[in-house]
């Protein structure tokens, strides 16, 4: 990764050059008026660039993995699409998109949350002895409930009998929407896409248990996004990076679960504090 960071470099100048209309091969330069010269919008630039730099970045490191991707409510669905299509570009596949509903996320559904919680820990305790653990308070367990349904520790596989009792118990409680029964496999990368605000406790709890249920989970979303930044104060063991409205935070999502493959965190993106993206 490291030798490919004086690429970006040479990249980025040759962009900015033809983004100027001043391209190395351009000998006539000083006769074009400036009205002449094709210049992009910041947002159309930063995309550019972004989908140019991003193959050599990734290098196909998520060839022969697989990647469960669970949005909140709010996401995006045009950040979500480009999301699945830069895992595409590095190798990967997306074994299976699962949303989460505010039923699940809202505040006022926590009890909702805690019986659906309990029922599924009890029924699956004895298959799935992480789920009975009697410390697990509401949201931990539904994240590992959650977990259970997209992801695995150990290689991509096709999803178990209790990953699909989960799925349709939490489809029919209107928990979640997009995934069922054991068509989709499980994963051992989970991408996780923000939309609007959640509740700081509920937020963390439901990575939490994610992550306690997958190889390596990243948690994404906008520049300022309150939830990263609270996510961060709380040490999640998950990954974050914001800044996905924008190309360069895509790419660095995407990067951060090519880092997740040999293991660890890190803080990412437009304000993160180990870098824009992982180095290494």
């Amino acid at each position: 990764m490291r030798r490919l960071i004086p690429l970006l470099s040479v990249l980025f100048a040759l962009a900015v050059g033809l983004a100027l209309g001043a391209g190395p091969l351009d000998d006539k330069r000083g006769d074009a008026a400036p009205a002449q010269h094709a210049r992009r919008s910041a947002p159309a630039f930063d995309e550019t660039f972004a989908s140019t730099v991003a193959p050599a970045l990734y290098a196909h490191r998520l060839a022969k993995q697989s990647v469960a991707v669970v949005t909140t409510p709010g996401a995006s669905p045009a950040t979500v699409k480009a999301l699945v299509d830069q895992i595409v570009t590095a190798g990967g596949a997306v074994a299976s998109r699962t949303e989460l509903t505010r039923a699940l996320t809202a505040p006022g559904q926590k009890t909702l949350v805690d019986t659906m919680g309990s029922q599924l820990a009890t029924q699956l305790g004895q298959q799935v002895p992480a789920l009975a653990d009697p410390a697990l308070s509401t949201y931990p367990r539904m994240g590992r409930l959650v977990g259970l349904a997209v992801a695995t520790t150990g290689a991509p596989a096709a999803a178990s009998a209790p990953a699909s009792t989960v799925r349709e118990s939490l489809k029919a409680a209107k928990l979640t929407s997009g995934l069922s029964g054991d068509t989709a496999g499980v994963a051992p990368l989970v991408l996780v896409v923000l939309g609007k605000d959640l509740d700081d406790a509920i937020a963390d709890g439901l990575v939490q248990g994610l992550a306690a249920q997958a190889h390596g989970v990243v948690v994404a979303g906008r520049s300022n996004s309150a939830d990263i930044a609270a996510l961060r104060k709380r040490d999640t063991p998950a990954a974050t990076v914001d800044g996905t409205e924008s190309g360069a935070g895509r790419v660095a999502a995407v990067l951060a679960l090519v880092h997740q493959i040999e293991g660890g965190g890190g803080s990412f993106g437009a304000s993160g504090i180990d870098g824009a993206v992982p180095v290494g």
